[in-house]
């Protein structure tokens, strides 16, 4: 079975929720913090970036990886300190925004990333053989 954008937009907007409901879980459990760490440390990124219009290539699929968990820390520090500065911070209100944002963010294209759109990664070949062309 192939995975097409939706089940993949799908996936991403469910790890939130996923994560929320594994905090009903036993506190020692690795059942509860895994994914929920998981979650905080890849899922906004992956949700403002993967959804891209046309499936990714090699090198962008890369660059989307290691610009998910810069952005989901990011993101995960703005929200919560956001949630501290009127006194609300929990858990579950912390786990809530990421997820809802997650979701929100599944349903629009990802961001545009270079490596998908200048072609960097993969030059086609032109001229000789043997001699890359030039980058589109």
């Amino acid at each position: 079975m192939r995975l097409n954008q939706t089940h993949i937009r799908a996936t991403v907007a469910l790890s939130g929720w996923l994560a929320l409901a594994a905090t009903a879980l036993p506190a020692a459990s690795p059942l509860r913090w895994i994914p929920v760490l998981l979650f905080v440390a890849l899922g906004p990124g992956f949700a403002l970036l993967y959804p891209q219009p046309d499936m990714l290539r090699p090198g962008a699929r890369l660059e989307a990886l290691a610009l998910a968990a810069p952005l989901s820390l990011s993101f995960g520090a703005l929200v919560s300190t956001c949630l501290f500065l009127v006194h609300g911070f929990s858990a579950t209100a912390f786990l809530i925004s990421l997820a809802a944002f997650s979701t929100v963010a599944c349903v629009f294209p990802g961001l545009p990333l270079p490596a998908a759109t200048r072609g960097a990664v993969e030059r086609t070949k032109r001229g000789k053989p043997g001699k890359p062309g030039p980058a589109r």
